[in-house]
């Protein structure tokens, strides 16, 4: 087994699920982590036994002993940081979005793909079973031709406490800012339902239509440093590559949900249903003759890899890097052209 000696950017609240998740993985080394911030840093490396610390990147990459990074950076440090990685020849698992426009995201797929590394987008949701089995379902053809689609993100963080207190805690306020880089809902998880829809369709869209809107929270718009200009709710609509139309929807105002996500997906021969919620995936199948009276079945989903195991079995030769940062450039010119559209009024954009 290839020993992998990873390097940590970023140590905030999801390099702790990183951190987890890789350490569990046999003959993975946590050797350095990464932060501006002392105390945070020191206190990330002694949770999780982290020998090296580093308050800039460029310290880390001057030291050099290490074979792969997790990039847990805010999403607007993506490109400035991972750059110099490639650069360095070293393997990237880079949280989503990619980059914040899809100029840089193509900057980071060009490198990746001249320096040859394993590099791969956390689009978590790909651990989920019942997307891999429906992907798998459409690319054998099980319901045929695809016609037509409804795909929704739903959370409700802005209308219920149970993840926080999101006008006071900052974890939930940079969310809101597009001063403090973010892109809204669109961004945050408007990327996770378009790879959802668009990975197991099988099908690329070619154009988009999107609508944004961003809702009054608090009194002048912000609370203390945090202006709350960014979107709260998107919906769009999609045309395929084969000509299918679906719509797609994602908020942070679907009360009674706190993290779901929905596909319906049908075509000439038949129609899936993929829904993840209160983290348990499900898949239905009308197929057949079931078709005939709308009778739709359970299928069975075994397990699969997790993002960071699949990213270790790359760098080991064991396995492809999907998704790869060239899905994340893609992923980021839909979204860039969803939020022109709304620019726009909504007019239906080609990609």
């Amino acid at each position: 087994m290839r020993p992998v000696r990873l390097l940590i950017l970023g140590t905030g609240g999801m390099a702790k699920n990183h951190a987890e998740h890789f350490t569990a993985i046999p003959g993975v080394t946590l050797v350095g982590g990464v932060d501006t911030r002392t105390e945070p840093l020191a206190a990330f490396q002694a949770a999780h036994g982290i020998p090296h610390g580093f308050a800039s990147l460029a310290e880390a990459l001057a030291w050099g002993e290490f074979d792969a990074v997790t990039n847990v950076t805010p999403d607007a440090a993506h490109h400035v940081t991972t750059l110099p990685l490639l650069a360095a020849g070293k393997h990237v698992l880079c949280e989503k979005p990619l980059a914040t426009n899809a100029a840089h995201a193509d900057e980071m797929a060009e490198a990746a793909r001249k320096a040859g590394v394993v590099n791969m987008v956390n689009l978590s949701y790909r651990n989920v079973a019942a997307l891999q089995k429906a992907a798998e379902m459409v690319r054998d053809g099980a319901i045929g031709e695809i016609r037509h689609f409804e795909a929704s993100y739903l959370q409700s963080w802005l209308t219920q406490p149970a993840w926080g207190q999101w006008d006071r805690e900052p974890q939930w306020l940079w969310r809101l800012s597009t001063a403090h880089g973010s892109k809204g809902v669109l961004g945050d998880v408007g990327i996770h339902i378009l790879d959802f829809a668009t990975y197991i369709a099988g099908v690329e869209a070619t154009q988009v239509s999107c609508l944004l809107q961003t809702f009054d929270k608090a009194p002048g718009g912000r609370i203390g440093e945090y202006v709350l200009d960014a979107n709260d709710s998107a919906t769009m609509q999609l045309r395929l590559a084969n000509g299918a139309l679906g719509t797609v929807a994602a908020t942070r105002f679907a009360t009674g949900h706190l993290n779901d996500l929905r596909l319906r997906l049908y075509g000439l021969t038949g129609g899936l249903e993929v829904s993840f919620e209160k983290a348990e995936s499900r898949l239905r199948a009308c197929l057949g003759a079931d078709v005939q009276t709308a009778v739709w079945h359970d299928v069975d989903c075994p397990p699969v890899p997790t993002i960071y195991q699949r990213f270790i079995a790359a760098i080991r030769g064991e396995g492809p890097s999907e998704p790869d940062f060239a899905r994340g450039a893609g992923l980021q010119r839909l979204l860039d052209r969803a939020v022109d559209s709304s620019v726009e009024g909504g007019r239906l954009l080609d990609l």
